[in-house]
């Protein structure tokens, strides 16, 4: 098939390139022209396993090209993909639409015989009418361009395995005849062919897949950090309990990894965007459970802060306290809502002289807050330092000698904010060891 893909964010990207991984022909759109241009010379514009090989795989073999152009995306092919940012309002808990919007009216005029747009971008139910019918009024074909809704399940430094071997396929349309469920069917025969589960739906079903699903997943590690909350109160083993309560085949081990919480663009956006539509539906008090999940993952934080001003006797001001990580999650240069980084700052602000380090994503921590400060080698990054904080799991930082490390700090103290350091190899080698959840 020849499709194209608008908007070349995480989620674009990957789409782009793992559709011409499965044989298209795709014409990916967006309107950062660096951006374009990155992705046109065979590289990806940020951080994403696997991502790098398959842009310039299909950049090379003339499967894959990206443009600025929403003239040359519409004239490209008949299925339209947006995949499109959905970030929260400014000072709001909506998502703001205007991505979405502007995307559709850009590409609406240009699209003059039948197509399929299908709408990847999260968004809060109720959308995909107001899709449809700015479609129909700007579109010079008319009410000849379907709308299919078709929502992502991608995780960061995971998304080219969940395009290309999802858990199951959504396929929302407005009626049971749609012609669009042909065209989606098509493109993505490959992965249907092995058996991936494909459930067929209304639109609103469909819209609220992706906020449903994180939603449930917030709940789910929310959960499992009270519990840990619990169990450093009464000296209780918050990994026994946790894999306890996922041998329970209703509860399940996904999610249940206690620790500094979540972050990124997708988890805290969706729980929130999730609350507020529920709020315009009059029906807010169904996800008063969400208000709590969310209050609990910023307690997270503010706990690894009072850790960390205990373990300095209560004086920050003037300590030097190391961070190991930047980014969100390891396998990823991402650094939206990082909780790591919220920790760093808040630490700052109280005084405290912060050295942060990241295997990946120090560039965009440095452009984002300077001012802390940055330093490549994790080992060096503790030179002096009077507590050291284990904030992102990146596997390295597990494999560092706490011997070694020891003889460079200034007070041998840290914190797993992760839970993924061996408490008792530390303690051996000198360490004042704290861990949330963990004694």
């Amino acid at each position: 098939m020849k499709l194209t893909v608008i908007g070349c964010g995480y989620l674009g990207a990957t789409h782009a390139a793992c559709m011409a991984e499965l044989g298209h022909q795709v014409l990916g759109m967006d309107s950062d022209m660096e951006k374009v241009a990155i992705m046109n010379s065979g590289k990806a514009p940020f951080l994403e396993r696997g991502l790098d090989t398959l842009i310039a795989r299909h950049t090379a073999d003339g499967r894959l090209e990206f443009t600025a152009s929403y003239e040359e995306a519409a004239a490209f092919g008949n299925l339209h993909f947006v995949c499109v940012g959905t970030p929260q309002q400014p000072g709001k808990h909506a998502y703001d639409l205007g991505h979405l919007f502007t995307a559709v009216r850009k590409l609406s005029p240009w699209l003059r015989s039948p197509a399929v747009v299908a709408v990847k971008s999260t968004v809060p139910v109720g959308a995909a009418p107001r899709v449809r019918d700015l479609l129909h009024e700007v579109a010079p074909a008319g009410d000849a361009i379907e709308v299919a809704w078709n929502p992502e399940f991608l995780r960061e430094s995971f998304a080219v395995k969940d395009t290309l071997r999802p858990d199951r396929l959504v396929l929302g349309f407005d009626s049971e005849n749609s012609r669009a469920e042909a065209v989606l069917r098509q493109c993505y025969e490959k992965i249907i062919e092995t058996g991936t589960p494909t459930i067929v739906t209304d639109w609103a079903t469909a819209e609220l897949a992706k906020t449903s699903a994180n939603a449930f997943l917030a709940t789910k590690i929310s959960f499992i950090n009270a519990i840990a909350e619990i169990c450093e109160a009464s000296g209780a083993d918050v990994d026994r309990l946790a894999d306890i309560l996922g041998h329970d085949a209703r509860i399940g081990q996904g999610g249940m990894r206690p620790g500094l919480g979540f972050g990124g663009g997708c988890l805290p956006k969706d729980i929130r965007g999730f609350m507020a539509r529920a709020d315009e539906l009059g029906v807010g008090r169904a996800l008063t459970i969400l208000r709590e999940v969310d209050a609990i993952n910023s307690r997270r934080r503010e706990r690894v802060v009072d850790l960390a001003r205990r373990q300095l006797d209560d004086t920050l001001v003037g300590k030097r306290i190391t961070v190991w990580g930047a980014a969100f999650k390891p396998g990823t240069d991402d650094i939206r809502d990082s909780p790591a980084l919220a920790v760093a700052r808040r630490l700052h602000e109280l005084g405290a002289t912060i050295t942060v380090t990241d295997p990946q994503a120090l560039d965009n921590a440095r452009k984002r807050h300077p001012e802390l400060d940055y330093v490549d080698d994790p080992i060096a990054a503790v030179e002096g330092a009077h507590l050291l904080l284990h904030l992102t799991e990146w596997p390295l930082y597990s494999r560092l000698d706490p011997d070694r490390l020891a003889a460079r700090t200034s007070t041998p103290k840290v914190i797993d904010g992760r839970g993924t350091l061996d408490a008792e190899t530390w303690r051996r080698a000198g360490w004042t060891f704290r861990a949330l959840g963990r004694h």
